[in-house]
């Protein structure tokens, strides 16, 4: 599957490798944080007050989707932590188990289950409801194991989110029925936007692990392992969900709807609450690089079976 927002990541690590420097020239801390400020509000504007009521109705779908996103998925990555205490595998296992305390995706799960023909409602509600979730829910489960002395302060993280994200996306939300033209027009290039800032992030956060020669002992085979966790990790949650779904006797398209958003995982709200939660250290990049080889993965994975089940139902 061609895709030009792929291709833009793997240009900002290679940009990141090469010319490491750019953000002493450009002041890329600003620009960033602005930047992520407008994609919430850009969020708030796209919801529709009316989508997600109608989407609010059906609470046993809600409580599966929310449960496999926040639950189950850090469940999983817990069941092995045991194996990594005190091991030099472990900022690697904190960053899975970051990538397993993330919110869905917005976007990407509403058009996935439309062309699979699920329950678009359902979608949108979940996909919004997720990252309001995500603000407490994400760094709860990280609080677990980071502590103020490692530069997490759950309440400062909390309030932190609140700013970047909430309030944003509320202003959005609040002046969605002004902008409802604008949105319906050109609502579509917004995602540039989107994908623009992210590549300014994971340019960032890579050229500082970079010049720290944090991926210096990172061998091949270490890269392949790494995408068999994010392979597992994925089909694991996504036939779970998918088993769930039938045995509480949900309708295909509530199956759908749930197999496909509580197996996603949102690279926009990871690369954000990275910054946040992590600070803008020299190892942000390996906190962001399981989330960027998922964002990868369930983006070519589910858009196949998206496309499969979608030609099924016709």
């Amino acid at each position: 599957m061609r895709n030009p927002f792929i291709l833009a990541l793997f240009l900002s690590i290679i940009l990141a490798f090469f010319f490491p420097g750019l953000s002493q020239i450009i002041p890329l801390d600003s620009i960033i944080t602005i930047g992520i400020a407008l994609i919430f509000f850009f969020y708030g504007l796209k919801l529709s007050p009316s989508d997600l009521a109608n989407g609010m109705k059906n609470y046993r779908l809600h409580i599966l989707v929310q449960s496999c996103t926040f639950i189950f998925f850090p469940l999983l990555i817990l069941s092995v932590y045991p194996i990594f205490i005190n091991t030099t595998g472990f900022d690697y296992w904190l960053a899975f188990f970051f990538l397993a305390a993330l919110p869905s995706t917005v976007s990407s799960s509403v058009v996935m289950v439309s062309i699979a023909r699920g329950n678009v409602p359902a979608a949108i509600f979940n996909a919004s409801i997720s990252g309001l979730i995500g603000v407490i829910v994400t760094p709860l489960w990280l609080s677990m194991f980071l502590d103020a002395s490692q530069g997490l302060n759950f309440l400062d993280v909390v309030l932190s989110l609140v700013y970047t994200i909430l309030i944003p996306l509320g202003l959005g939300f609040l002046l969605h029925r002004f902008f409802r033209k604008f949105i319906n027009l050109y609502g579509s290039y917004l995602g540039y936007f989107d994908k623009s800032v992210i590549a300014l992030i994971v340019y960032q956060s890579f050229s500082k692990s970079f010049e720290a020669n944090i991926f210096s002992g990172l061998k091949w085979w270490h890269f392949a392992l790494l995408l068999l966790v994010v392979a597992t990790l994925f089909f694991t949650v996504y036939f779970v969900s998918k088993y769930l779904a039938r045995l509480l006797n949900f309708n295909r398209e509530d199956t759908i709807t749930a197999k496909i958003s509580g197996s996603k995982k949102s690279l926009v709200h990871g690369s954000v609450m990275a910054k946040i939660i992590f600070g803008n250290g020299a190892a942000l990049g390996i906190y962001l690089l399981p989330i960027m080889l998922y964002h990868i993965f369930q983006l070519v994975v589910v858009a196949y079976f998206a496309e499969k089940l979608g030609k099924q139902s016709t």
